[in-house]
């Protein structure tokens, strides 16, 4: 006897007690084609008649397996959606071919193995398209057929995003290497819903993983491969349920409610939560000079340090401002601050830095550089139109008989003041400059608060942004609903290359504390460190807080829509990191809100926030995820579609 696996769940069957017939008549129901010349529309799937292996077939040899089916058929995108189990090495050779599939298998067949084809919804009819869903073919190459399976869910660990199309497998050899070494011995894949099964599994002890593979190898082998683990176990098992089945007298009248077993395999509610290992290899990727005043050097990884320069051609000694373009070294700018220097034509230098070696381990590297300036000068064209440009002007001037001298036109040091006119209460100024700051005078700026018809100073605080150092930052205690202006005096700030600002003045005022709302959240199972972000409609944060004592509280929202996910902050560094297979570290936990919050101006919402109420594949809300299930074919459409057709040809042959 062996088991025999159905949609309708596992039976115990003798050998001798079943006909292949009986048991393809048993899994498919028949098709309705429609006829060329109108009538009813088609909306049955392709039905199987039969397959060579047969269905459940044991000590099958074949490396061709053919199946049957009632109708001419096609293959959607069937090297996304068939999967085979275990995996191909070389990709086995599927075609729909009239009525029947095809499929050559290119790798040796595993002795004693069951072998699940797993169509997912590829097959469909070759007219209207419709989908034979949830197709799998079962054959074994041993004594047994293997039945079990297992099923869950894969997440974008950072926010929860179902992952579609990722690969799911299984592992017997429990050794952490197998995962970097050994293809799968079983495997699955998602659909739109990030949901995925593994059919065909014999008993025993597995690990579980996911994997974006790059190369078609079925296991772990580059760094840029999105990865899943789990850290416990998977034990495949089954239980017997009961289910109701209904028949109908017609659309409207019930004829029975029938209580019938079935076998539901467990576990059923895996989530794995799937990251990019953001360990890569350093070493530097490019270097450009798009201006003669400055160059960026480009690594393919952060690092702990700044690289050193050592001029060939140059002094390097205090010749360069260092801007960071990104949180993290990896992408640096270099403002080159004397003229001697910045004017040569191309610069020669060696760049010493960390450098990934063959043995994964950072080494010191040094590489030569020449950096010529991408920026063009100006041609001869351009200078002799500038020229006759001030001989017409200077002409037109003694003709005037104008004998004032003509001052040359002074350049400022552009400086953008962020003031915008209506200010939120908890909102601070911004200064940017196009170039590192050589000085700034505190005392050639003043805040001032409109009292009645006098503007009176009050006190600020200056501060460089700790990110851009192009930035500078206003702080001041903001009184709701007040007027206040800004201005700086002419020269207040000098850049690297000589350049000052001119005066300026900016008025705004402070919003009303009735134009806000707030939300405030009680967590349960919040950890000491936690942080919460609220999130707009785009699922991007707009404010963050660190949870104190179970609560995380947001004043002066503007009213709308939010979600929030709380990140488990392990390290305190005040960001979500990912995770290491090679550490065997998971990516620190992010947890959302399961509902929408919406509310309008002067409005409080106080919630509750029980973690781990809501299992991590339902907490996301429907309407921020960006993975958007796919909808099953709308078979009423089509038929309207078909109806209107028929009724145009009727018409036409009257």
């Amino acid at each position: 006897m062996f088991y025999f696996n159905t949609k309708y769940g596992v039976r115990l069957i003798k050998r001798s007690a079943l006909p292949l017939v009986a048991v393809a008549a048993f899994l498919y129901s028949c098709a309705s084609v429609g006829s060329l010349g109108g009538g009813d529309y088609d909306e049955e799937p392709p039905k199987f008649l039969k397959g060579n292996p047969a269905p459940g077939e044991l000590n099958a040899s074949r490396k061709r397996v053919t199946i049957e089916f009632d109708e001419y058929l096609k293959l959607d995108k069937p090297q996304e959606k068939i999967v085979m189990s275990p995996p191909q090495l070389q990709q086995p050779n599927v075609r729909a071919s009239g009525k029947k599939v095809l499929i050559d298998l290119q790798d040796t067949l595993i002795p004693n193995t069951t072998y699940t084809i797993d169509f997912g919804d590829a097959i469909q009819d070759n007219n209207e398209g419709n989908p034979l869903e949830n197709f799998v073919y079962t054959f074994s190459t041993g004594e047994r057929l293997d039945t079990m399976e297992v099923s869950g869910t894969v997440l974008n660990a950072m926010n929860l995003e179902p992952i579609k199309g990722i690969m799911v497998g299984l592992h017997t050899d429990l050794e952490d290497s197998a995962f970097i070494s050994k293809p799968f011995d079983r495997v699955g894949r998602t659909d739109s819903r990030g949901k995925f099964t593994i059919k065909g599994i014999a008993p025993g002890s597995y690990h579980i993983f996911a994997l974006q593979e790059n190369d078609q190898n079925y296991h772990y082998s580059q760094p840029t491969e999105m990865v899943a683990f789990n850290d416990s176990l998977v034990i495949p098992s089954f239980e017997l349920r009961m289910r109701q089945d209904t028949t109908w007298i017609d659309s409207l009248v019930i004829d029975t409610i029938v209580e019938r077993k079935y076998t539901h395999y467990l576990p059923d509610d895996i989530v794995l939560r799937s990251f990019i290992n953001n360990k890569k290899e350093q070493r530097l990727a490019k270097s450009e000079r798009t201006t003669k005043k400055d160059f960026t050097l480009f690594f393919t990884a952060p690092a702990d340090t700044f690289p050193t320069i050592k001029g060939l051609n140059f002094d390097e000694t205090d010749a360069f401002v260092i801007e960071k373009l990104t949180e993290r070294i990896d992408t640096l700018k270099y403002w080159i601050k004397d003229s001697l220097i910045y004017n040569i034509d191309t610069l020669r230098m060696e760049v010493s830095y960390l450098f990934t070696d063959s043995l994964k381990q950072l080494v010191p590297r040094t590489d030569t550089l020449k950096l010529a300036s991408k920026e063009k000068p100006k041609s001869e064209k351009e200078l002799q139109k500038e020229k006759e440009a001030k001989e017409k002007e200077e002409k037109k001037r003694r003709e005037r008989g104008d004998t004032l001298e003509i001052k040359p036109e002074v350049v400022f040091l552009n400086m953008e003041i962020y003031a915008p006119s209506s200010l939120d209460v908890y909102d601070y100024l911004t200064l940017t400059f196009p170039e590192p700051v050589a000085s700034l005078d505190s005392l050639g700026f003043h805040l001032k608060q409109k009292v009645d018809t006098l503007w009176n100073d009050i006190p600020f605080e200056l501060q460089h942004d700790s990110v851009d150092i192009k930035v500078f930052n206003i702080y001041a205690e903001w009184e709701p609903g007040e007027t206040y202006s800004l201005e700086a005096d002419s020269a207040a700030v000098t850049g690297i290359y000589g350049y000052y600002t001119d005066k300026q003045k900016k008025e705004f005022k402070i919003k009303t504390l009735d134009s806000y709302g707030q939300v405030f959240f009680n967590i349960q199972g919040a950890q000491e460190g936690d942080f919460v972000e609220l999130l707009d409609t785009k699922d991007e944060a707009v404010r963050t807080v660190d949870v104190v004592n179970g609560r995380a509280d947001f004043y002066y929202l503007d009213p709308g829509k939010y979600a929030a996910r709380l990140i488990r902050d392990a390290n305190r560094n005040g960001k979500w990191d990912t995770g290491d297979y090679n550490l065997r570290l998971q990516p620190e936990e992010v947890f959302y809100y399961p509902r929408m919050l919406e509310f309008k101006a002067n409005f409080d919402i106080l919630q509750d926030w029980n973690l781990g109420e809501t299992s991590l594949d339902r907490q996301k809300p429907d309407e921020i995820k960006k993975q958007k299930p796919e909808q099953p074919k709308d078979r009423n459409k089509n038929r309207n579609n078909n109806n209107r057709n028929n009724n145009s040809n009727n018409t036409r042959r009257r």
